[in-house]
């Protein structure tokens, strides 16, 4: 038995490997393209474990995942592959579409045939489970309610409506050619071996080296927050009991104003670890121009996910946020390996001096 996971070196892909491995035995075939986010230190425990093996290589290049269909026989295929900052899709929308459209179409293509060969009880068992994400239905106002499954497509940056199109793509796959599908679309992640471009790793890294804390706008845009370990229990669940073809919104029930999250970062590094000076890292906050057509507000109805397989998250925010801070006090030395030059400089483009 075995599962392929595509994108496994990457924030939620690697969190997703390291707890599958903690609870099964089962073997997982990681491909990875090794972006500049895609990062083996965050599987350096698995080096010398025969359970996981590590392919570096594109969901887009169709003979090598014809390959590795064929060698290891999956009975599932998990596609965390994907391009996936806002920011960057707006100054450089050409990989995103790549990426996540022309190359998922080549993954699925690829895993059509190989399904299409197996024997009847392994098609039957056969899932491919895409993960996605909350922007693919677009902003909501304040008073709206949250996200559902059923909520009309609305993107609104090149990531987002990358991610729509590949959405689409997993659904047809399954109405035109009978491929069991099933599609996540999760709210904000954050956790462990989050790459330093996102608010919450950025703003953590920032503060530690006393630099501004660059908050967009008036820092009023509200997301829902889901702490990475439950997204990855989440899809566990939906792997082994969702409905084929359907859809699972994942959310943690924690809408926050990014401001709010960024005070929250300061009061627990304040009290786990003080500036030398006595202020707060809150002194830190600046805003700067807010990033074209930023959307709103994002909100996750998780309800079905609860009602029809009984999963809803383990952490509040309070609880993954303070685990979360307390992850980077601990791994300062895997912040330095991935802040590289060219890190740095993207930072700079994006934020301003």
């Amino acid at each position: 038995m075995a599962i392929l996971v595509t994108g496994g070196a990457g924030f939620i892909g690697s969190n997703f490997v390291l707890d599958w491995l903690a609870q099964s035995d089962e073997l997982i075939v990681n491909l990875d393209k090794l972006t500049y986010a895609g990062n083996l230190d965050n599987l350096a425990g698995l080096e010398a474990d025969a359970r996981h093996i590590f392919v570096k290589g594109d969901i887009g290049d169709r003979k090598l995942v014809a390959k590795l269909l064929s060698e290891h026989n999956p009975r599932a295929v998990i596609n965390f592959a994907a391009e996936s900052h806002v920011d960057r899709s707006i100054h450089g929308p050409a990989e995103f579409i790549q990426t996540n459209v022309v190359s998922t179409f080549t993954l699925l293509e690829e895993v059509r045939t190989y399904w299409a060969n197996l024997a009847e009880s392994e098609k039957t068992a056969f899932r491919f489970l895409h993960v996605s994400t909350d922007e693919v239905y677009g902003s909501l106002e304040k008073d709206e309610p949250a996200f559902r499954e059923e909520n009309q497509y609305r993107p609104n940056s090149p990531y987002s409506a990358s991610k729509a199109a590949s959405d689409h793509l997993v659904r047809c796959y399954h109405h035109t050619y009978g491929l069991p599908v099933l599609t996540t679309n999760c709210s904000n992640n954050y956790g462990p071996f989050h790459f330093p471009e996102k608010l919450i790793p950025l703003c953590i890294l920032n503060a530690l080296s006393l630099k501004p804390l660059p908050i967009y706008g008036d820092g009023q845009q509200i997301r829902d927050w889901l702490y990475v370990r439950d997204h990855c229990s989440a899809i566990r669940r939906v792997l082994d009991a969702g409905k084929l073809g359907e859809t699972y919104n994942v959310g943690g029930w924690n809408e926050k104003a990014n401001l709010d999250v960024v005070r929250t970062l300061c009061a627990i590094l304040d009290e786990l670890y003080p500036r030398a000076d006595g202020q707060s890292y809150a002194t830190q906050i600046a805003f700067v121009k807010d990033r074209p057509g930023h959307d709103r507000r994002y909100a996750i109805d998780a309800g079905k996910l609860e009602r029809e397989l009984g999963w809803k998250p383990v952490e509040t925010f309070e609880t993954g946020i303070r685990k979360t801070v307390q992850w980077y006090l601990e791994h300062q030395d895997w912040v330095q390996n991935v802040t590289s030059g060219a890190y740095q400089h993207w930072v700079g483009k994006q934020y301003g001096s």
